[in-house]
């Protein structure tokens, strides 16, 4: 009987460190790369939709503060307040004759007479890494992510003629 209690444990030991130890790691992995390409897809939309109410700037300084600041608690998080990741904001108007998007510009900024039609954010050049990459697993580069929206006035009040910041 002893001789099988010993084979018993050492089928479990294998069984764990073969199957389900990976598994588990595997499955945590795939949950944090999950959940981080949510995050960051919700982060381009929130951009997006904090550029389309807010103020025009022709170098999307606001919009792009509001996201630094903003960066929702994810792996990674660093990476668009200091690392590599780089987040744009382009303006378009709506080319009357022809219906095309074209690069948007203005002889000043943030006024009731200088509003875009659509507003683009878009995140680039953002890899996931985790506690994989101790393993010797490189970086998941993910792909970048694209909002667009209509600018809905801007925080413009044509009323009295002002817009707010």
């Amino acid at each position: 009987m002893a001789g099988r209690r010993g084979a018993v444990n050492l089928e479990f030991a294998l069984t764990y460190t073969g199957l389900i130890l990976p598994a588990t790691l595997g499955l945590i992995y795939i949950a944090q790369l999950l959940w981080t390409w949510h995050s960051v897809n919700e982060f381009t939309r929130e951009g997006a939709s904090y550029a389309s109410t807010h103020c025009w700037e022709s170098s999307g300084a606001n919009v792009l503060t509001f996201m630094r600041a903003n960066v929702p608690a994810m792996i990674g998080q660093d990476q668009f307040q200091n690392g590599p990741v780089q987040l744009n904001v382009n303006y378009f108007a709506i080319d009357p004759t022809t219906g095309a998007l074209t690069p948007f510009s203005c002889d000043g900024d943030c006024s009731v007479g200088c509003i875009p039609d659509t507003v683009t954010v878009s995140v680039t050049n953002y890899s996931f890494a985790t506690f994989l990459s101790y393993l010797g697993l490189p970086a998941v580069p993910l792909p970048n992510f694209q909002t667009s929206l209509a600018v809905e006035g801007a925080g413009c009040d044509p009323e009295q003629g002002v817009c707010l910041p």
